[in-house]
């Protein structure tokens, strides 16, 4: 924060009314989303970016953040900023990067996003794990705000961050319908490197008929409760039919479970880090995974004819699914990383090879 000029008095209010005081360093205005925490080291431009945190207010458990500033955007994981404000504990704005464009704060305010720095995290992130995600507003001194906070969970985020129409991306011999719930720009990326060509469709898009023309079906990350995305649950339990290989990520995992039959659930406070370990069902071998979700599987309500096959290590939810038979599986975490360490981004490879 610059020196000359004194920052704002801000507030992250809860839903009961818990009050964390700190001061603003983004837009000086307000915002109501749900609070979650994230606790990796680094990367927040691309977090801050990833359509999954759409609707929420992030809370970054690492305490210095800022210090390297804002990549140039072919760097973010959407065209835009997702998230509906920021809560740090220690702010600088005396960023160094060799690619650095701009400061976080400069960034945040460009774009309308209120955040706070000065908070306890570890005080907030305790009262989190404790309760479970809650509902909260950013407040910004001079700011009048009245009436109950909004729950961004009663939009439809999905449609909110899908694109509207078809895209095409990437060239080579064999096609990929993706189907865009809010997918990060480096899954993307990862497919069109290793020759595939791409079709992105809007989350709601009926692919089925076109299933004949393409080599397999890529399901993605987003936002918000999967039950509510009842097009993308009918399109692929149609697609079940065609016997095509099918991917899952985050998202697209539990919209994959709910088209075979399975139930989610929503977990107390979430998997979002960069270090979240997974075991190989089966297996004694560990891989680190990023990740960030809100729901999982529900293991015990999974039809006989899939199996879980990724297991997280920490409080044993079900991190991966797959068909017992047939070309389609899918992982709860994030195998094109960004950020995070790149242990699974050999799952695209095997993916590709069963096309």
């Amino acid at each position: 924060m610059s020196k000359s000029v004194a920052p704002l008095r801000a507030e992250l209010v809860l839903s009961d009314r818990t009050r964390f005081s700190g001061w603003s360093f983004g837009h000086e205005g307000t915002a109501d989303g749900e609070v979650v925490f994230n606790t990796g080291m680094v990367g927040y431009p691309e977090s801050l970016t990833d359509p999954s945190y759409r609707g929420q207010i992030l809370t970054l458990t690492y305490p210095l953040v800022g210090n390297y500033g804002v990549p140039a955007p072919d760097q973010f994981e959407s065209k835009q900023l997702q998230i509906s404000g920021l809560i740090v504990t220690e702010y600088t704005s005396q960023y160094s990067h060799w690619d650095a464009q701009q400061s976080l704060g400069d960034w945040l305010r460009a774009n309308g996003i209120p955040a706070i720095f000065g908070i306890d995290t570890r005080a907030l992130t305790k009262k989190l794990r404790t309760h479970g995600v809650m509902l909260g507003r950013i407040i910004v001194e001079g700011m009048v705000v009245r009436g109950a906070i909004v729950d961004p969970n009663q939009r439809n985020l999905v449609a909110e961050v899908s694109c509207t129409k078809p895209v095409w991306q990437g060239k080579g011999k064999k096609t990929v319908i993706v189907v865009d719930c809010g997918v990060k720009l480096s899954i993307i990326s990862n497919l069109v490197k290793r020759g595939i060509r791409v079709k992105r469709v809007p989350w709601d898009y009926n692919f089925v008929p076109e299933l004949d023309q393409v080599d397999g079906v890529l399901i993605s990350n987003g936002p918000g409760d999967p039950t509510s995305c009842v097009p993308t649950i009918a399109h692929v339990k149609a697609a079940f039919r065609h016997k095509l290989p099918m991917f899952g990520i985050c998202l697209g995992s539990q919209i994959q479970g709910l088209a075979a039959g399975a139930k989610t659930y929503k977990l107390k406070f979430g998997h979002r880090a960069q270090n979240q370990p997974c075991v190989v069902e089966g297996t004694k071998h560990c891989i680190l995974t990023s990740q960030n979700h809100g729901f999982a599987v529900a293991e015990r309500t999974l039809p006989k004819s899939w199996q879980v096959s990724y297991r997280n290590a920490n409080d044993r939810s079900v991190e991966g699914i797959k068909h017992r038979t047939q070309p389609w599986w899918s992982v709860q975490f994030h195998p094109e990383a960004t950020p995070g360490p790149s242990d699974a981004n050999v799952l695209f490879d095997e993916f590709v090879r069963t096309l």
